[in-house]
């Protein structure tokens, strides 16, 4: 199943259930229901708008977007992550409030919503397990914090119903909310390494200039950049000093940078006697000797 169509079945499962829970909340007169029903809408919200921007991504490169249409689902991994922060933000800002204002919890109330939320939300995560974009993968974890919240609330409801300790309720939702926002951190740093174009986390500059440098023929590389679109596929542009066949040396690094998960490389090739004009380079010529 392709990834927009898991995020959207997981975006119908969601929506259907904050509407069943935002009834159940007004039937039952419950504010803690109704709150986390406009959380689940949030989720929603969020949930849409990544199934939108996952099938933008999907697009074919264009004279517009001459890379392609991938940043899009990043840039929904990035509005996801803020919605997570956030809403972790929240629930231990409200938390905090119970812990300090004990409220009286309708304990039989919140197992029922609890099992019929865990269902759904793990269907939901079950179904954006195998996600290999960011997108997908903040959306399960968008599941995930649903899953360990409804379960948090069983548990609690079931203790508190036997022991009458309301004010296990709050404790136990500031450790989710805990877990959720260290993750969702974790996510927020991915994805903003990529918007401002940071070298790859699993590549060193310094070994694939010692790799290429190792090649029959190469005197010289310099101004070697290698960036992320998505967080999978890998782009570089460098300099190449060489004397011999241009084809040939294209070849080779081409050959070498596969396993760097470099797709598309960009090489402009200098001869040993020509002037870089990149300021780096201070326009001096290269007299440089290839040993082995």
């Amino acid at each position: 199943m392709k990834t927009s169509s898991r995020i959207f079945i997981a975006f119908i499962l969601n929506l259907f259930f904050a509407i069943f829970e935002l009834i159940g909340g007004i039937l039952t007169n419950s504010v803690a229901i109704v709150s986390d029903a406009v959380h689940d809408l949030g989720d929603c919200i969020s949930l849409g708008l990544s199934y939108f921007l996952e099938k933008i991504s999907l697009k074919k490169p264009d004279n517009k977007y001459t890379f392609g249409y991938v940043r899009y689902s990043v840039l929904g991994s990035l509005i996801t992550t803020i919605i997570l922060i956030s809403g972790s933000i929240l629930v231990i800002y409200k938390a905090i409030e119970r812990l300090l204002s004990p409220v009286v919890v309708n304990y039989n109330g919140m197992i029922i919503f609890a099992i019929i939320g865990f269902i759904v939300n793990l269907m939901a995560a079950y179904l954006t397990r195998d996600g290999h974009s960011l997108n997908e993968k903040s959306v399960n974890l968008h599941m995930l914090e649903d899953i360990l919240g409804w379960l948090v609330v069983l548990i609690g409801a079931v203790l508190m119903k036997i022991f009458d300790l309301s004010i296990l309720d709050p404790i136990l939702s500031i450790g989710v909310a805990l877990f959720i926002l260290i993750n969702a951190f974790k996510n927020f740093k991915k994805v903003l390494d990529l918007f401002v174009e940071k070298t790859p986390k699993d590549i060193e500059i310094s070994a694939i200039k010692k790799e290429l440098l190792k090649l029959e023929g190469i005197l010289d590389v310099h101004h070697i950049h290698v960036w992320s679109m998505d967080g999978f596929t890998n782009y570089a542009t460098m300099h190449i000093v060489s004397d011999e066949n241009q084809v040939d040396i294209k070849e080779k690094v081409r050959d070498s940078l596969h396993v760097y998960n470099i797709e598309h490389v960009t090489i402009e090739i200098e001869k040993s006697t020509d002037l870089c004009h990149e300021k780096k380079c201070k326009g001096s010529h290269y007299h440089v000797k290839h040993h082995h």
